[in-house]
C-alpha cells in the first residue's frame, strides 16, 4: 500500500485525466449495452437445450413459437392480421385459429407463429410484427421473445426510476455525514466513473457472449452502492488525517489504512461474487462477471481516483458547508457504545430472540423460477398470455419431447417393436396424458400391422411422411403431454426419472426438464457455493485481523442475520403484505442476495473491526478498543448503510419482480447487518469474549498487529 500511496500522491493529476478519458471513451460504449442484452438468464448448456437442438435441426420443430393472441375480434379481422404478417417473410408457419378449432373460440382466439432455427435477432422481429399489427385493440403478440424484450423495456424504465429516487435521497444522507456540498459530490463522481466503465466493459463482453436484461439493474445497483460505501470511508479518514498532517500526506495515509480496508473488504464481497461461477446457469455467471467488474472497478476508482480528486481539490472538499460535522466521532456514538458493552448478554439474547422470530417463515420458503411473473401485469404481452392461458387451459399440462436413439434405426422389424413397447411405458405412466408416436398418429396398433401397410403403395405414400415426422435415421422423437404443468415437482421428478431410464437410451427436454435441471444445478452446487464462500472469507478475515474467533463470529453472524432476511422476504413477497399479492420467490434470490449481501456485509465488518484493531494495538485494552472502534466508525457504517439501503431499496418501486425481490432482500439485509449485527451483537460480543477476540494460535509473545504505517 505504501508503493500504492506514493504513486497516486506524486501522479495524481495523470490519474485524473487517464479516469477522464476511460470515462469518455466507457460511456460511448455503454450506449451498446442495452441492445446487447437478450433473455432472462434462465439457459445452461444441458440435455434439455440439447433435445430441443435435435427438435429443431433434425425433426424441423419450429426453434420458437410466438402468439398473436385475439379478443372480441372478427373472424375477417383474424385473417387480414395473419396475412400482414406473413407478408413480412419472419414466420416459417402461421397456424390460424380459423384453421384450428382448438384456438379458436366466439370472444377469445390465438394463432401460433412459428420459426425456423435461425440467427436473426428476435427484439427485430418481435418489433416489426408489433409495428405491423398496430395499435389496435385487442390484438396483442405475445411469447418468449415479446416478453424478453418487455423486460428489457421495464429494466431500463426501473433502472431510471431507481435512480430518481434513490440518488437524491443518497445525496441528502452524504450532506448529513459530511457536512458539505463538495464532499457530498465526490461519492457520486466516482460511482458514476466506477458504472459507466463496467458499461463499457460488459458492452465489449456483449459482444461474444450472451447476457442476460438483469445484469442492466444488479450491476449499477451494486456499483453505485459500493462506490459511496468505500467513499464514506475513505473520505471519512482522509478528513481525520487532514486536520493532523498536509494534502499529500493525509491521502497518502488515508490509502494505507482505508485503501486496506476497502481492498480487504472487495475480496469478500469478490468471493460471494465469483462462488456463482460454480452455478452452470447463464444468469448466475453473467451476475458473477458483471458484479466482479463493477467490484474491481469500485475498488480501482476509490483508491487511485478518488484520492487523486482529494489531493486536487485540497482544502476545497469542505467548501459549500451546509451542516457542522463533528470530525472525530460523535460523544453521543461513544455513550451508546459504552451503553452496549455494559449489557452484552441481555442484548446478545434479545438481539437473537428478535432475529429468531424474523427467521420462522423461512420454512414455508416457496422456489419458483420467475416466467411470465417477471413482468408487470401492465403490459398487454403478459394479460394477453394470461388471458390465452386461462381460456383454453394450456397451463394444466406440459410438453416433454423424448429423442431416442438406436443403433441400427427404429424401421426395422426390431427397431419398430422396440418403439412400441417404450410407447406402451409411456403409456402406461400415471403422468401421461398423450403420446404421440407414428403408431398413435397414424391408427396402425401394432409393429405388424405397420410392416403389412408399407407393402402396399398407397398406404406406404400415406406413412412415409409420418415415419419422416418421428424417425430420422437412428433417432426417434416422441412428443409426449403430461397431466401437470412444467413447475410442478411431479412433472421435474417425471423428467429426472425418464432420464436415468436404464431399459432405453433416451433424452428429455421441455419445459418439466429444462425446470428440473435449474432446481438441479442449484441445489447440486449450493453446498460447494457455500463452502466457498465461508471459508474463503474466514481466512481472508483471520489474515486481516490476526485473530481466530473474530472471522467466525463474523460468519455466524452473516448466517444468521442473512436467515432473518430471507424469512422477512417470506413475509413480505410471499404471504403478500404492503400492499403486495401473495406470490413465490424467485429461485435466483437466496443465492444472489445470499452471495452478494455475505461480503456487502463484510464492508462494514471490515470497516469496524479495522478500527477496533488500531486501537487494540495501541493500548492492549479491548473495552477501550471496542468503545472507540465503534465511535469512530458507527456514524459511516450508519450513513453507507443507509445509501446501501436506500440505492438497493429503490428498487421496491420497480415492476420486474425479480429485481424487486434482490434490491427489497439486500435492502434489509444491510439493514439487519447495519444495526442489529454491527452496532449490537458486535460490541456485546467483543466485551463478552474479551482478550480472546485477538487470540491466533502458534503466535508468540502479545499482539503486535495492526500498525499499517
Amino acid at each position: 500500500m505504501r508503493t500504492l500511496a506514493r504513486f497516486v500522491t506524486k501522479f495524481y493529476k495523470s490519474i485524473i485525466v487517464t479516469w477522464a478519458v476511460l470515462f469518455v471513451i466507457m460511456a460511448l460504449l455503454a450506449i451498446r449495452l442495452p441492445g446487447l442484452l437478450e433473455g432472462d438468464g434462465f439457459r445452461m448448456d444441458a440435455e434439455h437445450e440439447q433435445v430441443m437442438k435435435i427438435a429443431s435441426e433434425t425433426f424441423d420443430l419450429p426453434a420458437e413459437t410466438m402468439f398473436i393472441v385475439f379478443e372480441n375480434v372478427n373472424d375477417e379481422k383474424i385473417s387480414s392480421t395473419l396475412e400482414k404478417v406473413d407478408k413480412l417473410g419472419l414466420t416459417s408457419e402461421i397456424v390460424s385459429p380459423l384453421d384450428e378449432k382448438e384456438q379458436y373460440t366466439d370472444s377469445v382466439s390465438y394463432a401460433m407463429l412459428h420459426f425456423d432455427n435461425t440467427d436473426r435477432d428476435m427484439s427485430v422481429v418481435v418489433t416489426d410484427i408489433r409495428n405491423k399489427i398496430g395499435d389496435e385493440k385487442g390484438i396483442v403478440l405475445t411469447g418468449q421473445s415479446a416478453f424478453t424484450k418487455d423486460i428489457n423495456a421495464a429494466s431500463q424504465r426501473d433502472l431510471m426510476k431507481a435512480e430518481a429516487i434513490g440518488l437524491p435521497i443518497a445525496i441528502i444522507v452524504l450532506l448529513f455525514a459530511f457536512g458539505t456540498i463538495m464532499a457530498s459530490v465526490v461519492p457520486l463522481i466516482v460511482g458514476v466513473t466506477t458504472i459507466a466503465t463496467t458499461f463499457g466493459i460488459l458492452s465489449l463482453i456483449g459482444g461474444q457472449m450472451d447476457l442476460a436484461i438483469f445484469v442492466l439493474n444488479i450491476v449499477p445497483m451494486l456499483g453505485l452502492a459500493l462506490s459511496i460505501d468505500f467513499s464514506l470511508l475513505f473520505i471519512s479518514r482522509y478528513r481525520e488525517e487532514r486536520l493532523k498532517s498536509d494534502v499529500l500526506e493525509a491521502a497518502a495515509t488515508t490509502i494505507r489504512t482505508a485503501g486496506r480496508s476497502v481492498i480487504f473488504s472487495a475480496f469478500c464481497v469478490f468471493i460471494g461474487l465469483g462462488a456463482m461461477f460454480l452455478i452452470k446457469v447463464e444468469i448466475f455467471q453473467n451476475i458473477a462477471l458483471g458484479g466482479m467488474i463493477v467490484v474491481g472497478m469500485a475498488v480501482l476508482s476509490s483508491v487511485t481516483l478518488l484520492p487523486a480528486i482529494l489531493i486536487a481539490l485540497g482544502d476545497r472538499l469542505n467548501k459549500g458547508q451546509i451542516i457542522k460535522v463533528k470530525e472525530n466521532g460523535s460523544d453521543r456514538w461513544r455513550q451508546f457504545a459504552n451503553a452496549v458493552i455494559k449489557r452484552p448478554v441481555m442484548i446478545t439474547i434479545g438481539a437473537l430472540i428478535l432475529l429468531g422470530i424474523a427467521v420462522i417463515p423461512v420454512k414455508n420458503m416457496d422456489l419458483t423460477i420467475p416466467q411470465i411473473d417477471s413482468l408487470p401485469t401492465s403490459y398487454d404481452s403478459r394479460s394477453s398470455y394470461e388471458l390465452m392461458d386461462e381460456t383454453f387451459g394450456l397451463g394444466d399440462q406440459s410438453s416433454v419431447y423424448i429423442v431416442a436413439e438406436r443403433p441400427g434405426g427404429w424401421v426395422d422389424e426390431d427397431g419398430l417393436k422396440d418403439l412400441k413397447a417404450l410407447q406402451d411405458d409411456l403409456t402406461e405412466d400415471s403422468l401421461v396424458d398423450d403420446v404421440t408416436t407414428i403408431f398413435t398418429a397414424s391408427g396402425v396398433s401394432s409393429p405388424e400391422e405397420w410392416e403389412q401397410a408399407m407393402q402396399v403403395p398407397d398406404m406406404e405414400a400415406q406413412l412415409e411422411p409420418l415415419l419422416e415426422t418421428f424417425v430420422k435415421d437412428d433417432q426417434l422423437l416422441i412428443p409426449v403431454t403430461l397431466n401437470a404443468k412444467g413447475s410442478t415437482d411431479e412433472a421435474q421428478q417425471w423428467s429426472r426419472d425418464w432420464s436415468a431410464n436404464a431399459d432405453w437410451n433416451l433424452l428429455v427436454g421441455g419445459e418439466p426438464k429444462f425446470n428440473q435441471e435449474i432446481f438441479d444445478e442449484i441445489f447440486d452446487n449450493i453446498v460447494s457455493v457455500l463452502l466457498l464462500i465461508l471459508v474463503s472469507t474466514f481466512i481472508i478475515l483471520m489474515i486481516a485481523f490476526r485473530s481466530i474467533l473474530i472471522p467466525f463470529k463474523a460468519i455466524i453472524m452473516n448466517i444468521v442475520g442473512l436467515s432473518a432476511t430471507f424469512g422477512i422476504l417470506v413475509y413480505i413477497f410471499q404471504y403478500g403484505h404492503f400492499g403486495l399479492h401473495p406470490g413465490t420467490i424467485a429461485l435466483i434470490i437466496p443465492v444472489i442476495v445470499f452471495s452478494l449481501v455475505f461480503g456487502l456485509s463484510m464492508d462494514y465488518e471490515v470497516f469496524l473491526i479495522s478500527r477496533m484493531q488500531e486501537e487494540y494495538a495501541k493500548t492492549f485494552d479491548n473495552d477501550h478498543a471496542t468503545v472507540e472502534g465503534l465511535a469512530t466508525t458507527s456514524k459511516i457504517i450508519t450513513s453507507a448503510a443507509l445509501i446501501m439501503i436506500v440505492l438497493t431499496g429503490a428498487f421496491a418501486f420497480t415492476d420486474v419482480m425479480p429485481v424487486k425481490q434482490i434490491g427489497v432482500g439486500i435492502a434489509i439485509a444491510v439493514a439487519i447487518d447495519a444495526t442489529i449485527i454491527r452496532l449490537l451483537l458486535v460490541p456485546s460480543l467483543m466485551k463478552l469474549f474479551g482478550k480472546w477476540n485477538w487470540w491466533m494460535p502458534f503466535r508468540k509473545g502479545k499482539y503486535k498487529a495492526g500498525n499499517w504505517h
